[in-house]
């Protein structure tokens, strides 16, 4: 009877997939996906980085983990700068992104230490690229987005082109002062 349980048993196991039991414990619980205006604080405080660090800062964030190790990392290896640097960073196993954020440690550092921040930012790149793509330009500038949002839905109707008389104006209308008189 020990016998054919044994082989019940192995069958069992090489018909039921190991990694099954294994992906359904492992997926997340699905997110509410965030609203504009959320994006828009989210963003905020990296939205005015240059467009290269910017893009590595948003693949990193997908890496929660690794920037806390390269943080930590940098950290004791402060000696090492240029070359020296770029050699012992490509030692590491981290994403490329990751790698390239030791070169400018505060982001690291600020990504480190505001991990809750890091980490949302990293689920909504990776559930919401292109709501977080098209949200960058309105966190870089608000105030220009909420102006031409009013211009767009025809708040501001004194031109074709929504711009007031005066600001339609060639500069060549106005008397500009001497500076020189000035100073």
């Amino acid at each position: 009877m020990a016998w054919f349980s044994r082989v019940i048993i192995i069958v069992l196991l090489w018909y039921v997939p190991f990694g099954a039991k294994a992906q359904q414990a492992a997926t997340p619980p699905t997110q509410s996906l965030l609203k504009p205006a959320e994006l828009d604080q989210l963003l905020a405080p990296i939205a005015l980085h240059p467009d290269p660090l910017l893009s590595e800062i948003l693949i990193a964030s997908t890496y929660p983990l690794e920037v806390v190790q390269a943080d930590r990392w940098a950290k004791s290896n402060t000696a090492l700068k240029g070359d020296a640097l770029i050699t012992a960073v490509g030692k590491q196993s981290w994403d490329d992104s990751v790698k390239s954020l030791v070169q400018v440690p505060s982001v690291l550092a600020m990504m480190s230490e505001q991990l809750d921040w890091t980490q949302k930012l990293g689920d909504a790149v990776l559930a919401q690229q292109a709501d977080v793509m098209d949200a960058i330009p309105a966190a870089a500038c608000p105030r220009t987005s909420q102006r031409q949002a009013r211009i767009d839905q025809g708040a501001n109707r004194h031109g074709q082109d929504g711009r007031p008389e005066a600001m339609r104006r060639d500069r060549t209308d106005f008397d500009e002062p001497n500076l020189r008189s000035v100073l």
